[in-house]
This record gives structure tokens, C-alpha cells and sequence, in this order.
């Protein structure tokens, strides 16, 4: 689901007052790669991020966008995934969320559950260390995929 109109100047309002914080200039260019990845469900890798904000500053460069998704990540502005042996893809939903993944096709979903989010951490996890955030990920075919390989397609 794409954010609400009131959620993405909130989350732009955050934007700004995290860079400030941390002591980073706020650019155009670093502005529109936050709302690239902020205004998806899509959870895209870095090409897709550079051809979306591409489109509106045909200068960017692919590293730079690759630099601007890196220090976001760093700075808790997004949060980075790596499915298997796909490219690392960005989520800008700070909340806390699970994942869907699509075996097949790579699709990622979020979802809540209160049930996840309440499950308590085995010992044996703590047996590592302190638990700072836990997600569940369910993998699987999404139903457009399940579907073609019904059908043969």
C-alpha cells in the first residue's frame, strides 16, 4: 500500500530532521531518491530506484543513487533486504512489518501481524546475543505465479 498524503509529509518531515541531526545536507537529488523508494510497495533494488528518479533528473548517476541508498540505510531512514541471490532492494515502511517473497517472480509484500509481532525470543536466539528486531518472512509462490504454473505458462 502506498502511503497516505498526510504519512509521506510526515515521513519527508522525518527525512529532513534526521539529515539535519546526523549533520547531512538535504539535496534535491537525496529529497527525490527518499521519495522514490517512499512512495513503492515494490521494495526496489538500486537500478530501479535510479531509473524512477532518473526520469526526473536525467544527471543522477547510478552511483550516486547506490551512495544516497547507503547512507539512508545507515542513518535508519530505510531498511535494506536481501532475498537469496537478487540484488539487495530498500524499504522505506519503518513500522513493524513482515514479508511475503515470491520465489518465482522476486515479488515482496509486506504485512502486519500482532500475532508475529508479540512472539517471544527463544532462548536459544538469546544465546547470541541481544535482540534488537525481529521479522518473519514467509516464502512462496504469489498467486499470479502459483497461477502460470497451473497453467503451464
Amino acid at each position: 500500500m502506498e502511503p497516505h498524503p498526510d504519512e509521506f509529509g510526515q515521513q519527508v518531515s522525518h527525512f529532513q530532521e534526521v539529515l539535519k541531526r546526523a549533520g547531512v545536507k538535504q539535496t534535491h537529488q537525496r529529497l527525490e531518491i527518499f521519495r522514490e523508494v517512499m512512495q513503492t510497495v515494490e521494495h526496489p533494488d538500486a537500478e530501479t530506484v535510479y531509473r524512477g528518479v532518473r526520469q526526473r533528473i536525467p544527471t543522477i548517476s547510478l552511483d550516486t543513487v547506490y551512495r544516497t541508498l547507503m547512507l539512508f540505510t545507515d542513518l535508519g531512514l530505510i531498511s535494506s533486504l536481501k532475498t537469496s541471490h537478487e540484488r539487495m532492494r530498500f524499504d522505506a515502511n519503518m513500522h513493524a512489518h513482515h514479508h511475503f517473497v515470491c520465489t518465482e517472480c522476486g515479488m515482496i509484500r509486506d504485512f502486519s501481524s500482532p500475532e508475529f509481532d508479540a512472539l517471544a525470543i527463544p532462548d536459544a536466539v538469546r544465546a547470541f546475543g541481544s535482540t534488537v528486531q525481529a521479522h518473519v518472512e514467509f516464502r512462496g509462490l504469489c498467486w499470479h505465479c502459483l497461477e502460470k504454473k497451473q497453467h503451464g505458462t
